[in-house]
């Protein structure tokens, strides 16, 4: 990035792509430069993303304090699940939202084959009426 006015004072550059063997050690790379910067970190990120981060890392320092999930919430206005979202990703180093962590950690339903083919016996005589059909005992 470069200014016209002074080409020297903003200049800022980041490492050529080809000197590494993968994009994700590229892009380690570059977020290093890039926190360097504070200016630069500063025009790239919006006040709602330097908002998350500060309160994802305000919820760390309560966590680290001993205080409960419900401490913290009621202080920062956060759920147990961004909570426990900010936790985790402490542990695993890297954040990952509660949609995110959907896709692979909550698991779905798994329904047996014959659950929907069994029938109950219904008992008692049927009667319809306007909310359908009803039985009422003999």
């Amino acid at each position: 990035m470069e200014r016209a006015d002074n080409p020297n004072k903003n200049k800022f550059t980041l490492p050529p792509i080809k000197n590494y063997s993968s994009r994700a050690e590229w892009e380690e790379a570059c977020w290093r430069e890039v926190i360097k910067s504070e200016k630069l970190l500063q025009s790239l990120v919006t006040n709602h993303e330097r908002r998350d981060i500060v309160l994802r890392a305000a919820a760390l320092d309560r966590l680290f304090s001993g205080k409960s999930y419900k401490e913290i919430g009621g202080e920062l206005l956060l759920s147990p699940q961004t909570i426990s979202a900010i936790k985790k990703s402490f542990n695993e180093k890297g954040y990952h939202s509660y949609f995110e962590r959907g896709k692979k950690e909550r698991k779905k339903k798994i329904y047996s084959e014959n659950m929907f083919s069994v029938r109950r016996k219904r008992r008692g005589r049927p009667i319809r009426t306007k909310y359908g059909i009803v039985h009422i005992p003999d």
